[in-house]
């Protein structure tokens, strides 16, 4: 088993908010709401542990939604008034569609306070607490288990509202907006590195999304360079990731979009992969794999020597739990195009990217926690 992140069976962040939560969320603020969240957040830190997980997350607890609650507390980024995005996902019953409050770029793009850092800190000190050990390891956690921090990669800033959504009064130069983008992540990173996070894992659907050609034409229609546009998103991230802190172990994760149980796009990691593996600057890269939308294991064949690939085969949009078999053997035919060695296993994405969550129990998450647990235990020992 590995001993740095990510691990052999590891997750992606997000995790079903309990029902008191849900209820504090509509009745308490202030500090009470914050009281509400700490002891939520100290008891799945206690169930990530004894499902046997080498890291934890906060669950995103504190959030609504796994990315716009980061990006309005960049400087210079606002809700746009009035204005909404209709995004339409899919299931196998139809469609449903989920509006969210667009973004507007308003001024120039800074880091006013390094964003997550009262809410690392306490998931920093809760670990250690649940470990029984306040000394540390030399992963950053405490007793085997990693505090994790998921954030919006940058590019979600601009695939989210694209041209449109920035001031040119601000930024007549786009290049100086991806510049400002860029820096304001990369002092994100050297803050939050600071108060001790050792996993950060920045959170990307843009870069599976526009392996859809209906996503491409989307972007194409609103006036980006859609069959180049993952180029500038790599290139970004890059940017931001230039001087991230020794000993800091970066991933980043992608899926094809997860809103109760739904999906927002398809495609395999063709598109992608060749710029995505060799040039992204990252340790690892957690993938969607749980059905047929995300194509076959072929663009695995990419993956340079020392980047690690983390297998998303178990659902987070279902209750059923996997076959233990099924999972062994799709990892066998992962390890044709990509060293065994290289590869870990966790969910597809989040069981809660929003504070709705996924249609499934508890118990149905925790279950699939262990299974990943399990299976990763048997094939890498």
């Amino acid at each position: 088993m590995r001993t740095s992140p990510p691990f052999r069976a590891d997750h992606v962040g997000s995790l079903l908010r309990p029902p008191a939560l849900l209820r504090a969320r509509q009745t308490l603020t202030g500090d009470e709401l914050r009281a509400a969240e700490d002891a939520a957040i100290r008891d799945v830190v206690r169930k990530q542990r004894d499902a046997g997980l080498q890291s934890a997350t906060d669950g995103e607890f504190r959030r609504a939604s796994w990315h716009m609650d980061f990006i309005y507390r960049l400087g210079g980024v606002g809700q746009a008034a009035d204005e909404h995005i209709t995004v339409r996902f899919h299931n196998a019953r139809g469609d449903i569609e989920f509006t969210p409050a667009a973004l507007r770029v308003h001024d120039r793009i800074r880091l006013n306070e390094p964003i997550f850092a009262d809410d690392f800190a306490f998931l920093r000190d809760t670990v250690r607490e649940t470990a029984g050990d306040t000394a540390g390891d030399t992963a950053g956690g405490s007793g085997g288990l990693v505090p994790k921090l998921t954030i919006p990669s940058p590019s979600m800033v601009h695939y989210r509202g694209g041209p449109a959504a920035i001031d040119p009064k601000v930024y007549p130069d786009i290049e100086e907006f991806w510049r400002d983008l860029s820096a304001a992540y990369a002092e994100q990173v050297r803050r939050i590195g600071a108060l001790g996070c050792t996993y950060l894992q920045f959170d990307d659907t843009s870069l599976a999304y526009l392996n859809d050609p209906a996503q491409r034409a989307e972007l194409a229609g609103r006036g980006d360079d859609a069959e180049h546009m993952h180029l500038r998103y790599i290139k970004q991230i890059n940017a931001a990731l230039a001087a991230k802190p020794a000993g800091m172990t970066i991933t980043t994760h992608m899926c094809r979009g997860n809103f109760r149980s739904s999906w927002a796009a398809s495609g395999g990691y063709d598109f992608v992969a060749e710029a995505l593996f060799n040039e992204l600057k990252v340790d690892g890269f957690f993938l969607e794999y749980d059905d047929e939308r995300s194509g076959g294991f072929e663009p695995l064949r990419f993956v340079p020597p020392g980047k690690m690939v983390v297998l998303g085969l178990v659902t987070t949009k279902r209750g059923e739990l996997e076959s233990k078999d099924t999972l062994k053997r799709r990892i066998d035919e992962a390890a044709k195009f990509v060293d065994l060695d290289q590869l870990c296993l966790s969910p597809q994405c989040g069981f809660s990217s929003t504070v709705e969550g996924n249609e499934l129990t508890e118990a149905q998450q925790f279950a699939k926690l262990a299974l990943i647990v399990e299976t990763a235990q048997e094939v890498w020992g």
